[in-house]
């Protein structure tokens, strides 16, 4: 196994907010692993201080094999990074943005890079169309091209999705798998269950600690959560009365149906006993991870209060 992160006790602080706390984290090659958490738990933080962009604190260990402390310059160099918000030129064209990134990397054979990265993406047909003129699927597929560009070892995304449509989610994400077959390692931060179970691992991140780490079965184990899925008519309407109760750490409308999470099963039923008759029928599911998702968030301390 060749680990391309493998970093201990990171930390970093922004004047009195203890940002990441203790952060450890290995990751192998050619994995895709998921950065989940509410906003403003150190994902971000986390992800730029992998890549030289932010200094740590304290703590140690290397990415791509040199050291996060002495050899940032090494690892960005090797790394792509595709932030949030959209950053390239919208006064540019798709293969003007392109062509200004392969310059700004120092890549020869230029022309041909950039026509390839087109061609994968499919962008060929609008290379002349302005960045600023795109939807937000086309900047997403451009923002990877120019991440992906100098084919680096590593690429971070930072929610890289938001606010594009499931057809382009989907196209993106296969070609993120299609890179990671090729060795490519990425990190990507996420507030999409769906895109989390497409990782081949998952660590969460709440308020600045890693609290839970592996497949997102895994996880889901670890959480020790019992998830009982009500039918009937009207019983979405219920939701507002169970929330809260004790024993009920989340309630979530599926459609027309209900799903009751809690650690402790005896403490959900007495919950749930004033509604355990007919009209109503429940039944013991496997929880989602949206379901360990919300646990978590509710048991977390937020670190900025």
């Amino acid at each position: 196994m060749t680990l391309a992160i493998d970093v201990r006790g990171l930390n970093k602080s922004f004047g009195d907010k203890h940002v990441v706390q203790d952060v450890s984290i290995q990751v192998e090659q050619g994995r895709i692993c998921g950065f989940l958490g509410p906003n403003g738990s150190g994902k971000t933080t986390t992800l730029r201080m992998l890549c030289g962009l932010l200094t740590p604190d304290s703590g140690e260990g290397a990415c791509l094999g040199f050291d996060i402390l002495r050899q940032a310059g090494e690892i960005k160099r090797r790394t792509g990074y595709m932030t949030q918000k959209f950053s390239l030129y919208e006064d540019l064209t798709i293969a003007e943005n392109l062509q200004f990134t392969a310059r700004v990397y120092g890549l020869d054979r230029r022309r041909q890079r950039v026509d390839s990265a087109l061609e994968r993406l499919g962008l060929s047909a609008r290379r002349g169309q302005l960045a600023g003129a795109l939807s937000g699927g086309w900047k997403q597929r451009l923002a990877l091209a120019a991440a992906t560009l100098h084919e680096p070892q590593l690429l971070l995304l930072d929610e890289p999705t938001a606010g594009v449509d499931p057809l382009a989610r989907r196209t993106f994400w296969d070609e993120i798998h299609a890179l990671s077959g090729q060795g490519l390692t990425v990190l990507v931060s996420t507030h999409y269950m769906d895109e989390a179970e497409r990782c081949h691992e998952i660590a969460y991140i709440s308020y600045g600690r890693l609290i839970a780490r592996g497949t997102a079965g895994e996880v889901a184990d670890q959480a020790r959560l019992v998830t009982l899925r009500g039918e009937g008519p009207g019983i979405d309407r219920l939701s507002g009365e169970i929330d809260g109760a004790p024993g009920v750490d989340s309630v979530a409308p599926f459609g027309a149906a209900l799903h009751v999470s809690g650690s402790d099963r005896a403490a959900l039923e007495t919950a749930l006993k004033p509604w355990m008759r007919p009209p109503y029928r429940w039944t013991e599911v496997e929880p989602t991870l949206e379901d360990v998702f919300i646990k978590l968030m509710k048991t977390s301390q937020d670190n900025f209060r």
